[in-house]
C-alpha cells in the first residue's frame, strides 16, 4: 500500500490554513461586510461565539486586511475617473521606491498597481474636471525621476468582476466568489 497525501477539497485550504468554516465567513463577509457577528454564524453554521473566534484569527493573521466602503464618487464631485498608464525611463530601485511614495500621497488616485509588461503602472485616479486630470498627470505623475512616458484611458464604467471562487463553503451559505479589496 502507497501513502500518498490527500489530496484537499480547496487548494487555499493548505497554503492559508483556511477549512470551510473559514472559506465560508469570508465569502459572506465578501458579500456583506456589514453583516452582524449574530447572522454570520447563523448563515455559516457555527456558534457566535465559533464566528467572532475566527473573524478575529483571519485579521491577526493578515488574511482580512480591512473593511471599505464603496463611495459614488461623482456624487461626491469627482465624475472624471481615468486608468493612467505609465512606462519609467529608468528601473533604478530608489526611484521606483520613490515613485511608489510619491504614488500614494497624489491628491485622486485610487489605487496603484505596479505592474510587468510595457507600462509600468496603472494608476486609477478619479477627479472633477478634464484640468484636474491633465494637471495631476503633469503636476504630480510626469515629474518624477524615472518617468519616461504617460498615457491615460478615460473611465467610461467600473464593472466589478465575479471575485475568487471559493466554491461550496461550509453551512451552505456565502457568495461564490469574493470581490474585496486586496489592499485595504
Amino acid at each position: 500500500m502507497t501513502d500518498t497525501p490527500a489530496t484537499p477539497k480547496n487548494p487555499l485550504m493548505p497554503a492559508a490554513g483556511l477549512d470551510d468554516i473559514d472559506l465560508a465567513i469570508l465569502a459572506e463577509l465578501a458579500a456583506d461586510a456589514r453583516i452582524t457577528n449574530a447572522a454570520l454564524a447563523a448563515r455559516v453554521g457555527v456558534a457566535e461565539s465559533t464566528s467572532i473566534k475566527r473573524l478575529r484569527a483571519l485579521r491577526a493573521s493578515g488574511i482580512i486586511t480591512g473593511f471599505t466602503t464603496q463611495l459614488n464618487l461623482a456624487a461626491l464631485g469627482f465624475p472624471i475617473q481615468a486608468v493612467v498608464k505609465v512606462r519609467m525611463s529608468s528601473h533604478i530601485r530608489d526611484h521606483v521606491l520613490q515613485f511608489h511614495t510619491a504614488l500614494t500621497k497624489i491628491p485622486g488616485v485610487l489605487t496603484a498597481f505596479h505592474v510587468a509588461g510595457e507600462d509600468d503602472y496603472l494608476v486609477h485616479v478619479a477627479v472633477a474636471s478634464p484640468e484636474e486630470l491633465r494637471d495631476l498627470v503633469l503636476n504630480h505623475i510626469n515629474v518624477h525621476r524615472g518617468h519616461g512616458h504617460t498615457q491615460t484611458q478615460l473611465v467610461f464604467s467600473v464593472l466589478p468582476g465575479a471575485g475568487v471562487p471559493f466554491g461550496t463553503a461550509a453551512g451552505g451559505g456565502g457568495s461564490a466568489g469574493w470581490r474585496g479589496r486586496l489592499d485595504a
